[in-house]
């Protein structure tokens, strides 16, 4: 048996799983502190389904709380940024572009010094000892030791990051560094920029994880916990310490996952509708259907491996107003059970439109009673229509495929949409992302740029592979049940004869 749990801005949700059958579900609000709700939570599906904490043999945590973080700029750490990548790199320093308000909340400490290689191999300059010991002697004064590395081309050749991070330990045993081959893809200011906040997110992601851990153990859970990366797969609690920004948008792919385990389609739209937006994802082979854009969090350029997510603003707890022809983006949120009609408030909103309509007896009916048909005609018209139109931009290709709707706000849909093929309703849809975090693996992504002239396709692949690999071990993952899903080449123009970035993701089941 196992917990699958996700954090949202609105609803903590959990499940019991046993193999592919849910034992038990429960939605209950999201607390200030996050940890009281996944207690909630706990307290709820381990009564309702009689299940005992030894039955339990693994915890899937999804969490909004490392995102919410950057956005709302709160709970980050003084850092230091190095960049290493002299002279050429001096063009454009580290957070360049970043938001005033964000620079003022890690108030970085910046260096840059020599070093780094071009994309060919060829060295761009040569590190310089000087340089480096400079470095550490102004962490030292400043006692700062959350440390991002960043050096030019290091997903090709990681050398400079790492005999820089290597003189840094030895100096300063207990400091906390995020190298950016590690984890980022090419092209050095959106991956410095991921390494930066990933930074950042350090202490608060000890603090976070020991938490959800003190949690479990609360309620006598002591079978290994996971969180959800991504990427629709996990990662060990002691990975998540190193890799905290891993976890963004991991809301929406775990909904996309579930979407997939409740109805077994592998090629379909999946809409999750929640409490104040709607999320549009497409899944191909089970799996998300990836980002291949810059992705923008906080007002910052990343290369993060995300999701190809569109968010619109509707939800339960969205405005209704102009005689129902506008809803949202404004919304009540999880103040719906307070500021919602049919609880007693006084804002009208999509959830009381779907009450009036007489579809769902949610509340207290008798307090939409005075909604005229033609508000509750029209406001219905277009929540489909919104919805219409967003997943006619999200279809690969144009083509009609099936739409699946899940979360707790896929009651706002009442009759067909005309952009789906064929429409889902699953049963326990209403906690699919927590269904998804349950079911997540493990997985691993490397990428590389090499000429297929200097070596073979075959070989490059099985290079890029093995990276990949490694990863996906290091996130405990299984060895003997790791699988390409995924190898993405693209030529390079303009470079030499064979230049092809080659990019592999796998998977595999978690270790135990």
């Amino acid at each position: 048996m196992r917990i699958g749990i996700d954090v949202g801005g609105t609803h903590t949700d959990a499940v019991i799983l046993n193999g592919d059958k849910v034992i038990a579900a429960t939605k209950s609000l999201t607390t200030s502190d996050v940890v009281s709700g996944i207690s909630n939570a706990l307290d709820e599906i381990l009564l309702s389904g009689g299940v005992r904490v030894e039955q339990i043999q693994t915890v899937m945590i999804g969490t909004t709380q490392f995102t919410n973080a950057i956005i709302e700029r709160k709970s980050l750490s003084r850092m230091a940024v190095i960049r290493v990548g002299l002279p050429s790199g001096r063009g454009m320093p580290p957070m360049v572009d970043w938001p005033h308000d964000m620079h003022e909340a890690i108030n970085a400490q910046v260096h840059m010094i020599h070093g780094g290689y071009l994309y060919d191999g060829h060295p761009l300059s040569d590190l310089r000892e000087s340089e480096i010991t400079a470095v550490i002697r102004a962490l030292k004064m400043e006692n700062i030791k959350n440390i991002a590395i960043s050096s030019a081309f290091s997903p090709m050749n990681a050398e400079p990051e790492n005999k820089v991070s290597q003189a840094i330990l030895e100096a300063i045993p207990d400091a906390q560094l995020t190298l950016s081959h590690q984890f980022g893809r090419l092209g050095l200011l959106e991956r410095e920029n991921a390494a930066i906040m990933n930074t950042s997110l350090l202490p608060f992601a000890k603090h976070v994880v020991d938490a959800f851990l003190a949690a479990l153990k609360s309620h006598g859970l002591t079978c290994p916990a996971f969180i959800s990366q991504n990427d629709g797969t996990l990662m060990s609690s002691e990975f998540v310490r190193r890799f905290p920004a891993l976890t963004f948008s991991s809301g929406p792919t775990n909904s996309l996952r579930g979407a997939y385990k409740l109805t077994g389609l592998k090629e379909a739209i999946v809409v999750d509708i929640g409490g104040t937006t709607s999320d549009i994802g497409v899944l191909q082979d089970g799996f998300p259907r990836e980002s291949n854009v810059v992705v923008n969090i906080g007002g910052i350029r990343t290369n993060f491996r995300m999701p190809d997510i569109l968010a619109i603003g509707l939800g339960g707890g969205s405005h209704v107003s102009d005689d129902g022809k506008t809803i949202g983006p404004q919304s009540v949120g999880h103040r719906l059970v307070h500021d919602g009609l049919v609880f007693g408030g006084n804002t009208l909103t999509a959830t009381d439109i779907i009450v009036a309509s007489g579809v769902r007896d949610i509340g207290v009916p008798a307090k939409v009673a005075g909604l005229t048909s033609n508000l509750i005609e029209k406001a219905t018209d277009t929540m489909h229509a919104m919805l219409d139109r967003a997943i006619d931009m999200m279809k690969p290709g144009g083509k009609a495929l099936p739409v699946i709707l899940v979360g707790g706000g896929a009651v706002l849909v009442t009759g067909d949409l005309k952009a789906a093929s064929k429409l889902y309703r699953p049963e326990n849809a209403g906690v699919a992302n927590a269904i998804g975090a349950a079911i997540a693996q493990v997985g691993g992504e490397s990428e590389r740029m090499l000429s297929y002239r200097n070596i073979s396709r075959e070989d490059a692949i099985a290079e890029v592979t093995a990276a990949a690999t490694e990863r996906a071990l290091a996130a405990g993952a299984d060895r003997e049940t790791i699988r390409a899903v995924d190898i993405e080449e693209t030529a390079i123009p303009y470079m030499d004869e064979g230049a092809t970035r080659v990019r592999v993701k796998v998977i595999g089941e978690l270790r135990t």
